[in-house]
Protein backbone atom coordinates (compact mmCIF):
# COMPACT_ATOMS: atom_id res chain seq x y z
CA UNK A 1 0.00 0.00 0.00
CA UNK A 2 1.23 3.61 -0.68
CA UNK A 3 1.94 5.59 2.52
CA UNK A 4 0.33 9.30 1.83
CA UNK A 5 1.74 11.67 3.21
CA UNK A 6 -0.60 14.20 5.61
CA UNK A 7 -0.42 17.47 6.26
CA UNK A 8 -0.32 18.78 9.55
CA UNK A 9 -3.18 19.38 11.97
CA UNK A 10 -3.27 22.94 11.63
CA UNK A 11 -4.24 23.28 7.97
CA UNK A 12 -7.49 21.64 8.65
CA UNK A 13 -9.65 24.80 9.01
CA UNK A 14 -8.81 25.15 5.29
CA UNK A 15 -8.68 21.89 3.96
CA UNK A 16 -12.20 20.82 5.37
CA UNK A 17 -13.97 23.78 3.37
CA UNK A 18 -12.13 23.27 0.23
CA UNK A 19 -13.14 19.49 0.40
CA UNK A 20 -16.87 20.41 1.44
CA UNK A 21 -17.13 22.91 -1.37
CA UNK A 22 -15.51 20.95 -4.36
CA UNK A 23 -18.25 18.16 -3.11
CA UNK A 24 -20.83 20.57 -2.31
CA UNK A 25 -20.68 22.96 -5.27
CA UNK A 26 -20.46 19.80 -7.69
CA UNK A 27 -23.65 18.57 -7.01
CA UNK A 28 -25.54 21.58 -6.75
CA UNK A 29 -24.34 22.75 -9.96
CA UNK A 30 -24.83 18.81 -11.77
CA UNK A 31 -28.44 19.53 -10.17
CA UNK A 32 -28.79 23.17 -11.42
CA UNK A 33 -27.40 22.89 -14.93
CA UNK A 34 -29.32 19.93 -15.50
CA UNK A 35 -32.47 20.97 -14.62
CA UNK A 36 -32.04 24.55 -16.88
CA UNK A 37 -30.24 22.11 -19.84
CA UNK A 38 -31.27 18.64 -19.66
CA UNK A 39 -29.38 15.99 -20.04
CA UNK A 40 -28.08 17.18 -23.55
CA UNK A 41 -24.95 17.35 -24.97
CA UNK A 42 -24.51 20.64 -24.14
CA UNK A 43 -24.45 19.72 -20.26
CA UNK A 44 -21.18 18.28 -20.17
CA UNK A 45 -20.00 21.25 -22.13
CA UNK A 46 -21.70 24.19 -19.59
CA UNK A 47 -21.36 22.57 -16.36
CA UNK A 48 -17.88 22.44 -15.56
CA UNK A 49 -17.79 26.54 -16.11
CA UNK A 50 -21.10 26.21 -13.86
CA UNK A 51 -18.94 24.42 -11.20
CA UNK A 52 -15.94 26.17 -11.84
CA UNK A 53 -18.02 29.81 -10.75
CA UNK A 54 -19.77 28.33 -7.69
CA UNK A 55 -16.46 27.09 -6.33
CA UNK A 56 -15.11 30.31 -6.82
CA UNK A 57 -18.14 32.21 -4.92
CA UNK A 58 -18.54 28.89 -2.18
CA UNK A 59 -14.96 28.08 -1.03
CA UNK A 60 -14.00 31.55 0.36
CA UNK A 61 -17.57 31.96 1.41
CA UNK A 62 -17.01 28.66 3.64
CA UNK A 63 -13.99 29.91 5.05
CA UNK A 64 -15.77 33.28 6.74
CA UNK A 65 -19.26 31.80 7.35
CA UNK A 66 -18.03 28.23 8.79
CA UNK A 67 -17.12 30.09 11.90
CA UNK A 68 -20.23 31.49 12.69
CA UNK A 69 -22.09 28.21 12.14
CA UNK A 70 -20.00 25.92 13.98
CA UNK A 71 -21.30 28.75 16.80
CA UNK A 72 -24.60 28.44 16.02
CA UNK A 73 -24.56 24.48 15.95
CA UNK A 74 -22.25 24.45 19.70
CA UNK A 75 -25.42 26.89 20.59
CA UNK A 76 -28.07 24.77 19.60
CA UNK A 77 -26.59 21.24 20.32
CA UNK A 78 -25.52 20.07 23.64
CA UNK A 79 -22.06 18.96 24.20
CA UNK A 80 -21.62 15.60 24.94
CA UNK A 81 -21.71 13.54 28.37
CA UNK A 82 -18.23 13.97 29.77
CA UNK A 83 -16.81 9.91 30.14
Amino acid sequence: MIAVRKLPAHYAPIVMPFVLSIFMTAVVSVISTLRSLGATPAFLAIWPGAWALSWLVAFPTLLVVLPLVRRIVAWLVAAPPAR
